[in-house]
């Protein structure tokens, strides 16, 4: 990775939540309780905000959480996030290749978790 591309993936990093560190302590496969809540919450507000969303978007994440370590996690949810970003800082998560793979794995990851949870695209 370029030296521009991992300054931008450093900043992108920056902004997730802060249970990472709290997480890395925990255990890898351990997500901080605020980031799978913020999760649910995004995940329900995208289908209407109906309750019943609210264990299917649990479902999903704890889905996830299974197969990737929280590490991983925020690293390919976050180039996953910025991959239609426009411009220069949006290339630094769609043209190196390990990172649009990375990205592609996770969005493939949950779309099945979806799928098994029962969570509309």
């Amino acid at each position: 990775m370029s030296s521009p591309a991992r300054i931008a993936l450093v900043i992108a990093l920056a902004i997730v939540p802060a249970g990472t560190v709290a997480a890395q302590a925990k255990g890898a496969k351990d997500y901080p309780t605020v980031d799978r809540v913020e999760f649910v919450l995004e995940c329900m507000q995208k289908n209407g905000g109906k309750q019943e969303f609210l264990y299917k978007c649990s479902c999903v994440i704890d889905d996830i959480a299974e197969k990737l370590a929280y590490e991983d996690f925020v690293e390919a949810a976050t180039a996953a996030r910025f991959q239609s970003l426009g411009g220069e800082r949006g290339g630094v998560f769609r043209d190196p290749p390990k990172t649009r793979e990375m990205a592609q794995r996770y969005v493939k990851l949950q779309g099945e978790a979806m799928k098994r949870c029962d969570v509309p695209r």
